[in-house]
């Protein structure tokens, strides 16, 4: 079963840009995810009593827990919803977001002392190429001058799914699921509702369609991807499970595909080969 947790994640993982997709249309991003975040915190902390789970043994290891948190779900997760919300495509946002790979690279070596290699690099590097041509059609959907702005949420995303995964992997890197998540979304929840207070109107349309998407995102992205996420950091090292990203805009794609009957051309196809034999040079045995 452990072999097949990067697949796994990687397909859930895929599901994000979808939901966002159904959801966003119904209520803005922050007061989106506050809500998700409420649930994941009420669900979590009644499986962790059921269950008699230990919490963080001091408040130093749950200050470490909820930075991350802070980092892999506040930032990141605002950061890609909010690009979004503001017309910036999926394609886009999750090539932005693919750059972290190669990030996580560079900080890899220095902060952790994990040595990459120089077919790692090329992996690295064949990977980000395969994303950019995936997303290379969807450029033209947005006018040049408004590109910019779009895109500074994702870029906060990037650098925020790419400190906390370092940021997890040297100071907190086991912890159990459990506690572990309401500890990392507390703070989380905390910070996205206080800043959705000042900036958003906090009204929800309860479409079918948001209640969908809100509870695919709470059960199946916050509860399974992000538990997975958790065990791979654990278990793997940090290029290993960076590398996992550079699937998922090829797998969102098939999704959109599959579900709202996008066009995927040569290109795009061409793409996808070129992530999957990136990740596969990339991730070390």
């Amino acid at each position: 079963m452990a072999r097949l947790f990067p697949l796994l994640f990687v397909l859930l993982w895929s599901t994000g840009f979808i939901g966002a997709k159904f959801g966003l249309p119904h209520a803005e991003p922050l007061t989106f995810l506050s809500v998700r975040y409420v649930l994941v915190i009420g669900l979590m902390t009644a499986l962790a009593l059921a269950a008699r789970a230990r919490w963080p043994a001091d408040l130093r290891t749950a200050a470490h827990i909820g930075v991350t948190g802070l980092l892999i779900h506040g930032v990141y997760l605002g950061g890609v919803f909010t690009s979004i919300h503001h017309g910036l495509p999926a394609g886009i946002a999750s090539l932005i977001v693919g750059m972290q790979p190669l990030l996580t690279a560079l900080g890899a070596g220095w902060l952790l002392g994990e040595r990459v290699t120089a077919r790692q690099w090329l992996g690295l590097a064949l990977g980000f190429l395969g994303v950019a041509l995936v997303v290379s059609g969807k450029f033209g959907a947005v006018p040049a001058g408004q590109l910019g702005t779009m895109m500074l949420p994702a870029v906060a995303a990037l650098l925020g799914i790419t400190v906390g995964t370092l940021y997890q992997k040297r100071f907190c890197p086991t912890f159990d699921l459990r506690t572990g998540s309401v500890v990392q979304f507390l703070p989380t929840l905390a910070l996205t509702a206080l800043i959705a207070s000042g900036t958003e109107t906090m009204v929800i349309d309860w479409d079918p369609r948001f209640v969908f998407a809100l509870g695919w995102l709470v059960l199946v992205l916050s509860l399974g991807a992000v538990s997975l996420l958790n065990v791979l950091i654990r278990s793997g090292n940090a290029v290993n499970v960076a590398s996992l990203f550079y699937l998922t805009p090829p797998t969102t794609a098939l999704m959109a595909w599959a579900l709202f009957g996008e066009t995927l051309g040569p290109v795009s196809l061409l793409g996808m080969a070129t992530a999957v034999v990136g990740v596969a040079l990339a991730r070390r045995t």
